[in-house]
């Protein structure tokens, strides 16, 4: 990786939360074309991390850069029309709406001319156009109609959409938040496939996840945080899920990384 550029990067990022201190020179890099796993102990900072990647949280200190050119974000929406698109836990979907609502919820297109501009009427053919179009590049052929409301979904499917919606809008990086958490082995399945169709149009994929048999499954890489801050960058293909959960806990340490750094 060392040749290649990394899409985006973070370096000693700082937050405090009065004598908490959530990341403590924090680093990370994702680079093109991978799923990058995120682990950590709980409390471990990682979620704060990740949000200040995806503009939730503004460290008090450190630089991200996206693409080599370093950026700021002052909330969610700025990472969000930078590409930076982020399915959290609770996958931000509103029941009683349509798929399609769902898909373009905060900003759905208008019609062209005066009825868009001036009446302010949605363009319901395209935009339901555009999210059936998307939903079958991503092979999403159990929701057939997406006229449907979400509620009536499964829990799979409603991952689905969430990450379909991420994909569709995230130009440059789509982060995921525990995707299979909720999920029984069926449906946990068929998201893994999902996720890794994502990256295989060339989308990069930050996945966060206690479920160590799905991290090291598809992840090429795996970011393990402790203390606030990254302790090491491992290659799931040459260290074991013990390796990751004693450096995890802090019952071992990787080979020349100290305590202190």
């Amino acid at each position: 990786m060392s040749a290649v550029k990394p899409i985006l990067q973070a370096k000693g990022l700082l937050k405090r939360y009065g004598t908490v201190v959530a990341m403590s020179g924090a680093d990370f890099e994702l680079y093109p074309g991978e799923i990058l796993g995120v682990i950590g102990d709980n409390g471990a900072g990682k979620s704060t991390l990740i949000k200040a990647l995806s503009g939730a949280v503004i460290p008090d200190h450190g630089s991200i850069e996206l693409d080599g050119r370093e950026v700021h974000f002052r909330g969610p929406e700025d990472a969000r029309n930078l590409g930076i698109e982020t399915v959290y836990q609770n996958l931000a979907l509103s029941p009683a709406l349509t798929i399609a609502d769902n898909m373009f919820l905060g900003r759905e297109w208008r019609k062209p001319g005066i009825l868009g501009s001036v009446f302010r009427q949605m363009d319901r053919p395209r935009m339901e156009k555009f999210a059936r179009d998307k939903l079958s590049e991503l092979g999403l052929t159990t929701i057939q109609n997406i006229h449907q409301a979400v509620e009536s979904l499964s829990g799979g499917q409603r991952q689905g959409v969430a990450v379909a919606r991420a994909a569709a809008f995230g130009s440059k990086v789509v982060i995921l938040d525990e995707p299979t958490a909720a999920l029984g082995v069926k449906e946990s399945r068929r998201v893994l496939e999902l996720i890794r169709d994502v990256r295989d149009r060339g989308i990069p994929i930050i996945l966060i996840s206690h479920n160590m048999p799905h991290v090291f499954e598809v992840c090429d890489r795996v970011h393990i945080h402790r203390l606030g801050r990254r302790l090491c960058v491992i290659d799931p293909k040459q260290h074991s899920m013990s390796d990751a959960v004693a450096y995890m806990t802090g019952a071992k340490l990787p080979e020349g990384v100290t305590e202190a750094a």
